[in-house]
């Protein structure tokens, strides 16, 4: 029973996939698990394995063995009501170019059955929550990259999914888009939304993502929280804390203690990057540091250099 409560916190429960094309093996055993309301990102390096696994998942493969339940339903067996509750956005997805944006969304929610006295509501909804009202008449053809991954977000979401399968969603943005598209997620995560997204950059979804499952040559190396993740072997972790109060205390405790390995500032008056030594401590001793002396926390994150540390550990070469 306690099993069962706990996979029902979980919108993504995947256990072992296999996949091989012909003989050349893609997913050799992957599992994850995402809980239901998280953004957890999917990571890898090219050739690791991760279209595959979304495919999978949108139930467009069928794994060659272990099993995936999503938002409780098994996908090989119950795979209409997956497809009716997931949005999956593929990493190159074919539009109609000669459509407007409008009608081409038009064209989706009719195909997801939905009848034409909703279709209008529903598409200028979900126009302005990509930012495309301003597009609805514009031909795709028209559309530069960055608008074109906007339109192709707005169709995975015109059926109103509560999982969103992405995958690699930001390649090829330039760095002002990839901002605009991470904002528009976390828009979705307020929403309810709980958003699987994959890359091969583990540094680009560090300030987006709870949770991460990193898989490298058909295999799961890790898959948790991003706290966690940092507090593997001897890694040091650094944090980068902004205060809305600051008072002198904070930062004479911060650079007393044991575990503080550096303390230095950061961008703005009252921001701190602060590195924990993980064996002797962890990021609530950190926070009770700092409230304890009268600090208040506007933000706290960790520092995406470390990330890409143990990204680069996990995925060694030499890592069996």
């Amino acid at each position: 029973m306690a099993e069962t409560e706990e996979r029902a916190e979980h919108a993504l429960v995947a256990l072992n996939l296999r996949y091989s094309y012909k003989r050349t093996p893609a997913l050799q055993g992957v599992s994850l698990e995402v809980a239901t309301g998280s953004i957890h990102g999917f990571v890898g390096p090219n050739g690791a394995g991760k279209t595959t696994t979304l495919k999978i998942l949108a139930t467009l493969l069928r794994a060659q063995g272990g099993t995936v339940k999503v938002l409780g339903h098994d996908i090989v067996r119950e795979s209409k009501q997956v497809r009716d509750r997931i949005g999956y956005m593929p990493d190159h997805f074919g539009l109609y170019r000669q459509m407007a944006v409008f009608e081409c969304l038009d064209f989706f929610a009719a195909a997801y059955g939905m009848p034409p006295g909703k279709r209008t509501s529903v598409i200028v909804d979900v126009l302005a929550l990509t930012d495309m009202a301003g597009r609805r008449d514009s031909l795709v053809s028209s559309l530069s990259r960055g608008m074109q991954q906007r339109l192709s977000l707005a169709r995975a979401l015109v059926h109103d999914p509560d999982l969103l399968l992405l995958d690699e969603p930001a390649s090829g943005l330039d760095p002002r888009a990839r901002v605009e598209l991470m904002e528009i997620l976390k828009e979705l995560s307020k929403m309810g939304k709980t958003i699987f997204i994959s890359s091969h950059i583990l540094s680009e979804l560090a300030g987006l993502c709870d949770a991460v499952t990193i898989i490298d040559r058909g295999w799961t190396r890790y898959s948790g929280s991003m706290g966690d993740l940092l507090a593997r072997g001897e890694v040091e972790a650094t944090y980068l804390l902004t205060l809305t109060v600051d008072p002198p205390a904070v930062r004479e405790a911060l650079q007393q203690a044991e575990w503080v390995t550096a303390v230095e500032r950061a961008d703005g008056d009252s921001s701190y990057r602060v590195t924990l030594d993980t064996q002797r401590a962890d990021t609530g001793a950190l926070l009770r540091a700092v409230l304890d002396n009268g600090g208040v926390v506007e933000s706290f994150r960790v520092e995406a250099r470390d990330l890409s540390r143990v990204f680069m550990d996990l995925t060694e070469p030499g890592v069996p």
